[in-house]
C-alpha cells in the first residue's frame, strides 16, 4: 500500500521531523512489480531507504520514499575455503555480521557495529579498522526501474572506490537493490592494523578469533561514537581526504601532530577528525546542531535541530578546514 504524507522521523538517525508525499514499503521482489504498475505520479521521484542512518534530509521529501525491507539470507556457494551468501538488502547489517561470526566466517568482523542495513553497505563501500566490504561482495542484484528488469552487476562492474561505487555515479537513483552476494572465508585472517584495535588485540592472552576481533571494534565504537538512539547522528559525516604528497610534506612541516595514512607513494588519507579537532571544534555546538565530545567527525542532533540547521553548521566546519588546511571536506553524508 502506497501511503501519504508519511512522518520519517523514526527512518532518519540524525532524528531529522520531516514528511514524504508517499511512501512504500518494499519486502519482497513481487512488490516491485505492484509498484511500477501503478500511476506514473508516484514514480516521478524516488528515493531508496534502508536505515537511513547515512542521509540528512533538510526538508519533507516531495517524492516517493521506497524504504527497502527485503530480508533473507541464503547459501548460494560452497567450497572447503569459502563460503558465498546471497543477503537481502533490508537485513539489518551489524546482526548480519554477528549472523556471519556464529557461522564460523570471516572477512567483515572490522565492520561490527556501522549502522544501516546491507544494501547501502555496497553503494557506500563501507569501510573502517582497515576493511573495505568491496573486498567481500561478489556481485550486487539490483532492479533496474527503467528497464523494469532484475540485473546484476559483478565485482569489477561495481566500480567500488573509497566510500564510492556505480551506485553513486551512473546507476545512482536509478535501481533498487534487492540483494547483495558476499564471499566470506572460513579461515580467520586478521587485520588489526589501527592503532587500539592492535592495542587490544596484543592484550589477548588467548588465541585469537574473529568473534574477538568483532568485540574489540564493538568496544572502541560505543567508546568514541554516539548511539543514534540516544543522540540523532549518522556516524561520520565527512570523509578523510586524500591529499598528494606534496601537500602531506607541507601539512606534516606545519602541524607535525597531524595523523595521516600512506595510500601509495603519491596520495595520503589525512584524517577529518584530526583536522576538525586540532581547529578547536570537537565538542563545539550551535544551538541544538554539534560535534560530539568524544570524536570531531561526527555531527549530532542534540534535540530538535532541523535539517538545515544540521547542514549549515556542516558548511561551517567544512569552511573553517578550508580556510585552515587548504583542505576541502566532502559529505559522507547524503544530503536531501
Amino acid at each position: 500500500m502506497i501511503l501519504k504524507n508519511y512522518n520519517l522521523k523514526a527512518l532518519n538517525s540524525f532524528g531529522v521531523d520531516v514528511k514524504t508525499k508517499y511512501y512504500y514499503a518494499l519486502q519482497k521482489i513481487d512488490d516491485i512489480n505492484f509498484l511500477f504498475n501503478q500511476k506514473k505520479q508516484f514514480l516521478k521521484k524516488i528515493l531508496v531507504l534502508g536505515g537511513g542512518s547515512n542521509i540528512l534530509f533538510t526538508k519533507d521529501y516531495d517524492g516517493l520514499i521506497i524504504h527497502n525491507q527485503i530480508k533473507g539470507i541464503e547459501k548460494v556457494e560452497e567450497n572447503k575455503d569459502f563460503l558465498t551468501l546471497r543477503v537481502g538488502a533490508g537485513e539489518n547489517w551489524h546482526k548480519f555480521v554477528l549472523y556471519t561470526l556464529k557461522m564460523g566466517l570471516s572477512g567483515i568482523e572490522n565492520l561490527s557495529l556501522i549502522p544501516g542495513c546491507v544494501g547501502a553497505a555496497p553503494i557506500q563501500n563501507i569501510g573502517a579498522y582497515g576493511v573495505e566490504v568491496k573486498d567481500f561482495i561478489s556481485k550486487v542484484e539490483f532492479y533496474h526501474i527503467k528497464e523494469r528488469k532484475i540485473d546484476k552487476k559483478n565485482k569489477i562492474e561495481c566500480n567500488f572506490g573509497y566510500r564510492d561505487s556505480i551506485f553513486k555515479k551512473s546507476l545512482k537513483n536509478k535501481v533498487i537493490i534487492t540483494h547483495v552476494y558476499f564471499k566470506l572465508s572460513k579461515k580467520f585472517n586478521k587485520v588489526i592494523s589501527y592503532g587500539t584495535l592492535k592495542e587490544l588485540a596484543q592484550k589477548k592472552s588467548t588465541e585469537l578469533k574473529a568473534e574477538d576481533i568483532s568485540n574489540f571494534i564493538i568496544e572502541i565504537r560505543n567508546s568514541k561514537l554516539p548511539n543514534p538512539e540516544n543522540i540523532g547522528n549518522a556516524g561520520s559525516f565527512f570523509k578523510n581526504p586524500i591529499v598528494s604528497s606534496s601537500k602531506i610534506e607541507k601539512l606534516t612541516k606545519d602541524y607535525p601532530q597531524i595523523i595521516y595514512f600512506k595510500i601509495d607513494n603519491n596520495n595520503y588519507k589525512v584524517s577529518a577528525g584530526w583536522l576538525i579537532e586540532n581547529i578547536g571544534l570537537k565538542g563545539y555546538r550551535k544551538g541544538d546542531a554539534g560535534t560530539y565530545e568524544k570524536q570531531a567527525l561526527v555531527i549530532i542532533n542534540h534535540s530538535n535541530a532541523s535539517g538545515k540547521e544540521l547542514l549549515l553548521f556542516s558548511n561551517f566546519i567544512s569552511e573553517k578546514v578550508l580556510n585552515t588546511y587548504d583542505i576541502k571536506l566532502e559529505n559522507e553524508v547524503n544530503i536531501y
